[in-house]
């Protein structure tokens, strides 16, 4: 993955990553066609594991916006390729961790792992302050 295409290759798979665990959750949860009327009510009622799946997919998707502009505007402000892909992929390899995490219920681990995702995004915007 380089250039552009390893940006766009980022972005997608942050941006899927949420639903993987909205299907954990709705598997978990045993959704069935019928609950389609209202999935949010259906899943916001879950227990167990379909709770904490459905909690992972709200802040997987809570996180995207700074993850997103972190990296567009890093992009833009050119930013050598190297430091946005290391970035980029840890952010995207400590999500995952964070949500098998919170699959498993470790919430210590889980909220460490949440803190160093967070600081992803927010590094490469620091960096991007350091060039103006």
């Amino acid at each position: 993955m380089q250039g552009i295409n390893g940006i766009i290759y980022l972005i997608l798979a942050a941006c899927l990553l949420p639903y993987v665990f909205t299907i954990i959750a709705k598997f978990n949860a045993g959704f069935k066609a019928k609950d389609n009327q209202n999935p949010r009510e259906f899943l916001a009622k879950s227990t167990g594991i379909a709770a904490r799946a459905n909690a992972a997919q709200q802040n997987s998707f809570e996180s995207l916006p700074l993850f997103i502009a972190a990296i567009l505007m890093a992009e833009y402000m050119v930013l050598p390729q190297s430091i946005i892909m290391t970035f980029g992929i840890a952010y995207l390899i400590l999500r995952i961790l964070y949500g098998i995490c919170y699959l498993i219920n470790w919430a210590t681990l889980r909220s460490i792992i949440w803190l160093l995702s967070m600081l992803c995004p927010i590094s490469l915007l620091l960096l991007i302050i350091r060039l103006l």
